[in-house]
């Protein structure tokens, strides 16, 4: 029992991938390889923008420059391996690639979360106190924000690792995912997993709520400050300067309480991986999407760059 027990931190895994069809293998690694060069150009040209103008120097665009960084990093921890298993049909992965896969990936996520939190203070700062927004939204108070929303991101990613990678998985080393996940690799495991499960839950349930808190809350005050504007044109102002996080945090925080907020018994993996490809792959293509065909700010300063370059 014991070598059966190590057989899959000896081996490594075998990721199952989206589908065993031969004639999907190469549209959708044509697909994913669009997607992938789709986030890296937006999130690094949106990164490169923020620099490069010096009016986008302001905590808001730090903050969305976080969210690049963010986004590039999470989907290259999995979409690389992706793309190499359609490719060259090598569905191994090592243990410690799984569990690096595994750490970036929640990581990131969760650093994902509060970053869109503090998003969402910036915006009640600028809407609701706008008069003492400098004093607010301090450089040092963003930075601030930013460094806790990394600790919290990789210490719970850790906290993720360690008790996943504890357990024995003395039946199979199949895991029923394209990467890996928490949830795939808890049903692969043959030890008591309520513990895991219990964790899972809990940070899941903690980031969500303290970080929908600090949104829902936030825009709750922008709206009554919104609605009591006498001027027509500062109301549309207001509501287009939230439009776009707004439609960032719905996208995100949808996919991620349907995909952890639930117990491990309820999981469909075919559901599960469809999801997956939402929020590992699709969700960093369209923030900079979101915010660059949203944003007046970003369409001037992207104008201003192509007119330098032409020049």
């Amino acid at each position: 029992m014991a070598l059966m027990e190590n057989i899959s931190v000896a081996t490594g895994f075998i990721l199952v991938g989206l589908t065993d069809a031969p004639e999907l293998q190469l549209p959708l690694f044509i697909i994913f390889t669009l997607i992938y060069l789709i986030t890296l150009i937006g999130n690094l040209g949106m990164i490169m923008l923020i620099l490069m103008d010096a009016r986008l120097h302001t905590p808001m665009y730090f903050f969305l420059s976080n969210l690049s960084l963010v986004d590039c990093v999470y989907a290259s921890a999995v979409t690389p391996k992706v793309m190499e298993g359609l490719l060259t049909g090598d569905k191994m992965i090592s243990s410690k690639a799984c569990a690096a896969q595994m750490f970036f990936f929640a990581a990131f996520a969760t650093i994902e979360s509060f970053i869109l939190a503090s998003m969402a203070l910036d915006r009640h700062a600028a809407v609701c106190k706008p008069l003492h927004y400098s004093t607010i939204m301090t450089n040092p108070m963003c930075v601030l924000m930013v460094t806790v929303s990394y600790i919290c991101g990789l210490l719970q990613s850790s906290i993720h690792v360690a008790f996943t990678f504890r357990l024995s998985f003395c039946y199979s080393n199949v895991i029923n995912h394209f990467f890996c996940d928490i949830p795939p690799l808890l049903a692969l495991s043959c030890s008591d997993i309520h513990v895991n499960e219990i964790i899972v839950f809990m940070l899941a349930l903690f980031d969500v709520v303290f970080t929908l808190f600090i949104i829902l809350n936030s825009y709750l005050l922008i709206f009554i400050t919104i609605l009591r504007m006498h001027s027509a044109e500062c109301r549309k102002k207001a509501f287009s300067t939230c439009a776009s996080h707004l439609t960032t945090v719905s996208i995100f925080f949808g996919t991620i309480i349907f995909m952890y907020l639930q117990p491990n018994s309820s999981h469909s993996m075919d559901t599960d991986k469809i999801a997956s490809v939402f929020y590992t792959m699709v969700i960093p293509m369209l923030n900079p999407l979101v915010y660059s065909l949203r944003n007046k700010e970003v369409k001037t300063a992207f104008k201003k760059v192509v007119g330098k370059s032409k020049s």
